[in-house]
């Protein structure tokens, strides 16, 4: 149909433009209610202020090296009251 400039053709835009603003308002939804997107790399072990590794992580490394005994590893774990 041709209507010209006339009756339905002004209320025709308001109709499409009101269609496009629901469609981007239902976007914007789902997306603030989509989980958020997981990595598969591990996060960073915690650390104290100024980004140096905390006493655990350094001890925790150092066994993991071999540079520690069972023994010693417990006992400096003790003795920095980082046993939790």
């Amino acid at each position: 149909m041709m209507w010209g400039n006339y009756g339905m053709s002004g209320w025709s835009w308001v109709f499409g433009g009101l269609v496009v603003i629901g469609v981007v308002i239902l976007i914007i939804v789902l997306v603030r209610r989509s989980p958020p997107v997981r990595s598969d790399t591990p996060s960073a072990p915690p650390t104290v202020a100024g980004g140096a590794p905390s006493p655990k992580q350094i001890l925790d490394e150092r066994y993991a090296r071999g540079e520690l005994t069972t023994e010693e590893y417990r006992e400096r774990v003790t003795t920095l009251g980082l046993d939790s």
